[in-house]
């Protein structure tokens, strides 16, 4: 029995983005308004949810539940 417990790569939140020491969406919300996060974050929501029958399927709805999420959190 072939026991891998290897961890699957992480496509929503890959460690490419945490290169230079500051998650890349932690340094976009110090830099943009309030305003400027609510659009990008509602813009991946759209990107997302309106490619995931074309493209990536499920994982583009994760991607898309995640953008929601913050936004969620930058509303509340």
């Amino acid at each position: 029995m072939n026991m891998n417990f290897e961890q699957a790569p992480d496509n929503i939140n890959p460690d490419h983005y945490k290169k230079g020491g500051i998650e890349t969406f932690d340094y976009m919300g110090a830099k943009m308004t309030p305003d400027q996060m609510e659009g990008y974050l509602f813009g991946n929501i759209l990107k997302y949810v309106s490619r995931y029958q074309f493209k990536n399927g499920v994982e583009d709805l994760k991607k898309a539940e995640w953008y929601l999420e913050k936004l969620i959190e930058l509303k509340g």
